[in-house]
């Protein structure tokens, strides 16, 4: 089996021979956690306060139809790092698989071409430690799963394997029944220990973790920026926050926003907007350093808001949430801000994913290749020029028993989930086009009129592209790619 330092080498990326060093753009990929698409302001949103996020809406590229890769959050963020669909090699849901060594991520491909690469907060794709039990998966029991961030390609890492509260997360507060919400610890000594820790290259990190979960992230990524600036090396950065993941916890500013709300509502509110000022934080340095127009800075949420319609995530009106291949479990917010290529205050309502960022950002760098493996994502780039007229491929979406495919304007869904969440069958079960339910998302974005029976030609024709993927899937699961 070949290890990934020796495919690195193997797999070249040629460069485009007019594209200067100096003009390889910065990148930064943020993300929430459970965040609905419609808890921001930019997407219409009217309670939460997402003032900063709403900036960069106005200064970039919002995506009326952007999707993660998953409804659920491991496979989004495998993601967004390989281009390519999670069932490729093994994580299929929450807490199930690794980052297998032989995938190629954005942080190894930038740093063999000088990128320092940081990664920061919620990793979620292996566990972080082999010796002592950790968040939910860590420890000796489960040591096939080791896949930190620090063998994926990242120079430095402030990472925790999964949740933690989004206030002083470390820390699991006494007396407390409910496991949606607590308010803020009043005196560590009395709160236990949550179980998940931050790890930074592997050693436990114990200091200067009270307080706001987002600025604890924050508080590590910016003066990572600062370095490679001051080194005059291009970053590639990610940050991944917590937030608005349960248990949410806002400290007492930022529930105060939202006192006329029952608790739970506060605590969600709360640290949202918590989380919107790191991003505004983020966008103050970029400029102070004199970066901000070179930097490509994508934000995006890894699934739809968790819980029912009574919890306080929104979904803007579409059908489903979290876990769901309706839209309300993918469609997510969206943004792009790259003043040097991006016009402000641009808008589009063709189809991106998670996996568009490694092809969009090996294109932006001048690289053309990667090798033979498929890649489910697309560049970006032409969308970015005003060149894009359409997507150029559908976007197809496998979980837990659910199928779909997303095009320009039809959709097909199986929506029959199932409680398997492990490997799935080798060779893929024969697909019936009756089991598929059509909607036409330009006419009838909350899925409520089925067209299946009215165009079973268009129900045919997209589950037989759906099952040469699927076919393709269970190929790279089998590694065949390798």
């Amino acid at each position: 089996m070949w290890h990934r330092s020796s495919i690195c080498i193997l797999v070249c990326l040629v460069f485009v021979a007019s594209v200067a060093e100096a003009e390889r753009p910065n990148i930064v990929l943020m993300m929430a956690d459970d965040l609905g698409w419609g808890d921001v302001g930019f997407n219409g949103g009217k309670i939460i306060r997402t003032t900063h996020l709403d900036e960069m809406a106005k200064a970039g590229l919002r995506f009326e139809r952007f999707y993660a890769a998953a409804p659920v959050c491991s496979p989004t963020r495998g993601s967004a790092i390989t281009g390519r669909h999670p069932y490729r090699y093994g994580v299929f849901f929450a807490n199930t698989g690794h980052m297998r060594p032989q995938e190629l991520t954005l942080a190894e491909l930038l740093k063999e071409h000088g990128y320092a690469t940081g990664h920061f907060g919620k990793w979620h794709l292996g566990t972080l430690t082999k010796t002592e039990k950790d968040a939910n998966r860590g420890g000796p029991k489960n040591v096939e799963h080791f896949s930190p961030p620090w063998e994926n390609g990242f120079d430095q890492c402030f990472s925790t394997e999964s949740k933690v509260p989004t206030w002083d997360p470390l820390l699991r507060p006494t007396g407390v029944k409910g496991d949606n919400w607590w308010d803020p610890v009043v005196d560590a000594k009395l709160a236990g220990a949550y179980g998940t820790s931050y790890w930074s290259s592997g050693e436990k990190v114990t200091e200067t973790l009270r307080g706001d979960d987002s600025r604890i992230v924050m508080d590590r990524a910016i003066p990572f920026i600062r370095d490679a600036v001051s080194l005059e090396k291009p970053f590639f950065t990610i940050v991944w926050f917590h937030a608005p993941h349960l248990p949410v916890v806002a400290g007492p500013e930022y529930t105060k926003l939202y006192a006329e709300h029952d608790k739970y509502h506060q605590h969600y509110y709360g640290c949202i907007t918590a989380l919107d000022e790191q991003v505004g934080r983020l966008r103050a340095e970029l400029r102070e350093l004199k970066v901000a127009d070179h930097t490509l800075v994508f934000f995006c949420s890894d699934n739809g808001p968790e819980g029912n319609e009574k919890a306080p995530g929104s979904a803007g009106g579409l059908r489903g949430r979290k876990r769901s291949l309706f839209e309300g479990g993918v469609r997510v917010p969206g943004l792009a801000e790259w003043p040097a290529k991006i016009e402000a205050g641009s808008v589009t309502s063709i189809p991106a994913v998670t996996s568009d960022y490694l092809p969009t950002i090996l294109a932006a760098i001048g690289a053309e290749s990667i090798g033979d493996r498929p890649i489910d994502g697309v560049s970006l780039l032409p969308l970015f020029a005003g060149e894009m007229q359409a997507r150029p491929k559908p976007i197809a979406f496998e979980s837990a028993g659910q199928l779909t495919l997303v095009d320009n304007r039809y959709k097909i869904v199986r929506p029959e989930q199932t409680s398997k969440r492990e490997k799935p069958a080798a060779t893929p079960a024969k697909l019936d086009p009756k089991s598929f339910m059509l909607f036409d998302l330009q006419a009838d974005r909350s899925e409520s009129n089925d067209l299946a029976q009215d165009h079973p030609e268009i129900v045919g024709k997209m589950v037989a592209t759906f099952g040469d993927w699927q076919q393709s899937c269970r190929d790279s699961l089998a590694e065949k790619d390798y």
